[in-house]
């Protein structure tokens, strides 16, 4: 079955064409080296909820706005594979800078999931 990064994260709507920039970027790369799917999402009907919700999940901040980004591979072991040559590849080391990066990382959430169905 195959396997899926998932994200959540803040980003100041000043910066969104930075951050697209940067995901288109790092788009290409992760299908280069053989990721199935990358999708970059950004918030257009998510309401603060009362208990959980999105926005609450990141600590949004005003003038922010959430991104819903997954990334769907093979195999967990492919997953690993694809992400240890990303993480190695020159053409994003301004990724692995916080300081230069269009959101806060500190607020970003993510994790991997085994994909349970596909439609």
């Amino acid at each position: 079955m195959q396997y899926v990064d998932g994200f959540i994260v803040p980003v100041p709507k000043k910066k969104l064409a930075a951050y697209r920039a940067l995901a288109r970027r790092a788009g290409k790369i992760w299908r280069e080296y053989g990721a199935l799917e990358y999708r970059e999402c950004v918030a257009e009907d998510v309401k603060h909820g009362k208990l959980t919700s999105f926005p609450q999940s990141v600590k949004l901040k005003p003038q922010e706005t959430v991104v819903f980004s997954w990334i769907i591979y093979k195999s967990r072991k492919q997953r690993d594979r694809i992400n240890a040559k990303v993480m190695k590849d020159p053409r994003l080391a301004d990724m692995m800078d916080t300081k230069t990066l269009p959101f806060d990382g500190k607020r970003l959430i993510y994790g991997g999931f085994e994909m349970m169905l596909k439609f």
